[in-house]
């Protein structure tokens, strides 16, 4: 019996399904976002049998750590969390340009020299991605190219060749001929990435997928994507510096919100195994409001610079630009130095970025932005080995963060002497040769100990 087609306006930022269109969609609040599409209907289906899966103990389901893979590439296997556990579903997304299909096939090569390594390419030919190869000096002798689009088709070849890993370049571009809809609608993306997650778990196959990106930065097509794979992986970097950093945001068999550093070059991306000397080397000495904060990303300290200028306002209304970090954390602690420090700071134009290209979203930088744009406002440098952490609050008092031993390491391998931090991380602290701790509790003492 055929089945019937009905009309359905799709949402292609959530998923939500509507009979009719809305300019608006009434679950995400997103404008514009409802496309048509055609859905197959047919009757209910009888209820599958019964597997033959029973209910089991805990303690008496297998257990054991997962073989890894690695690639070789000791900052992309970092972020995975030590390698690639078999049958994984890894899903990199990341702007135009930014990398991910130069990292995805400098990875395949390394795999490749052992390893089968399909790589499906759907954007570009099989040329063009010879072409990139060449450039980047990779040439696996199991490297194997598949210019398509047609699901079906790369389902095929997959079990035809039983490749050990899988890159599909890119999810978008994929379209199975069960769906009338277009490619890179919610319901194409959705149906792909499904078929191919069954492909990794039945077959043991490590398979990676490239996503594109939306204007605010979030993977395009629908949330459930982020839901259905095991690992989530965002490439960010800003266009006008050559570092790149990639961040997991979901790791079913690692740490999340660890990272990895790398380099563009013109033989494709380097990786920066000590990030904090090379966020530091261009460090200007003696330059007011130039201070160096340790921050954790992941299991890693990276030590980076906050340069702050404070300025008159040139009208009635000042200026607050921040680069790299919330710019209403910086509003909040620029109040805290007018009511608490006494600093003349809300008639002033106020600017702060973070060297490097670096994001930093932990509340630990607050002590470094304080004294940063103290700095500045009194133009008076801070001595050029001395770093400081810790939260602020409203009050003005230094509140303790996580991981205090972690970033005075760092700061002492890196050859600083002197470190303000929070009183209350001092408590059981060992301090490492050469480095002196000043615990503070509120922002006016340790801006009091910096410009004594």
């Amino acid at each position: 019996m055929a089945q019937k087609t009905k009309t359905l306006f799709t949402c292609q930022q959530c998923g939500l399904q509507s009979p009719k269109w809305l300019g608006r969609c009434s679950d995400c609040g997103q404008w514009g976002t409802l496309v048509e599409e055609t859905v197959a209907v047919g009757k209910q289906g009888r209820p599958l049998p019964n597997s033959g899966s029973l209910p089991q103990r805990l303690t008496e389901v297998a257990g054991g750590a997962e073989d890894r893979l690695r690639c070789g590439i000791e900052e992309f296997d970092r972020v995975l969390g030590g390698g690639v556990v078999p049958g994984s579903l890894i899903l990199i997304g990341g702007d135009p340009g930014i990398g991910k299909s130069t990292l995805l096939l400098q990875a395949a090569d390394c795999w490749a020299a052992e390893k089968k390594v399909l790589y499906v390419t759907a954007e570009e030919s099989a040329r063009q991605v010879k072409l990139r190869a060449e450039r980047l000096g990779i040439a696996g002798p199991e490297l194997y190219l598949l210019a398509e689009t047609s699901l079906e088709a790369i389902l095929e070849r997959t079990r035809e060749l039983l490749p050990a890993f899988l890159v599909v370049d890119s999810i978008q571009t994929v379209f199975t001929a069960a769906l009338e809809s277009a490619p890179g609608s919610v319901s194409q993306v959705r149906e792909c990435a499904g078929r191919l997650m069954h492909l990794a778990k039945g077959e043991g196959v490590p398979t990676f997928l490239i996503g594109h990106v939306t204007k605010d930065g979030s993977i395009a097509g629908p949330r459930m994507l982020e839901h259905m794979v095991d690992t989530v992986l965002y490439f960010e970097g800003d266009a006008g510096h050559p570092f790149r950093i990639l961040r997991a945001v979901k790791n079913r068999f690692g740490s999340t919100n660890e990272i990895g550093v790398f380099e563009m070059k013109d033989l494709g991306l380097a990786e920066v195994a000590n990030p904090s000397e090379l966020f530091l080397a261009e460090r200007p000495e003696g330059a007011a409001g130039s201070v160096v904060v340790p921050a954790i990303e992941g299991t890693r300290p990276i030590l980076v610079e906050l340069q702050a200028l404070v300025s008159g306002a040139a009208f009635g209304n000042p200026r607050r630009t921040a680069m790299g970090i919330d710019g209403n954390r910086v509003s909040l602690l620029v109040a805290v130095l007018e009511k608490k420090v006494g600093y003349a700071l809300l008639a002033q134009d106020i600017f702060l970025n973070v060297a490097g290209g670096v994001r930093l979203n932990e509340p630990a930088v607050d002590l470094g932005v304080v004294a940063a744009l103290a700095s500045s406002h009194l133009n008076r440098p801070v001595a050029a080995r001395t770093l400081l952490f810790g939260e602020v609050g409203l009050a003005g008092e230094v509140r303790a963060v996580s991981r205090p031993e972690l970033r005075v390491m760092e700061a002492a391998r890196l050859g600083f002497d002197r470190c303000f931090l929070p009183a209350g991380n001092l408590k059981n602290l060992k301090a490492p040769r050469g480095l002196k701790l000043v615990g503070v509790r509120t922002a006016a003492e340790a801006l009091e100990g910096l410009f004594a």
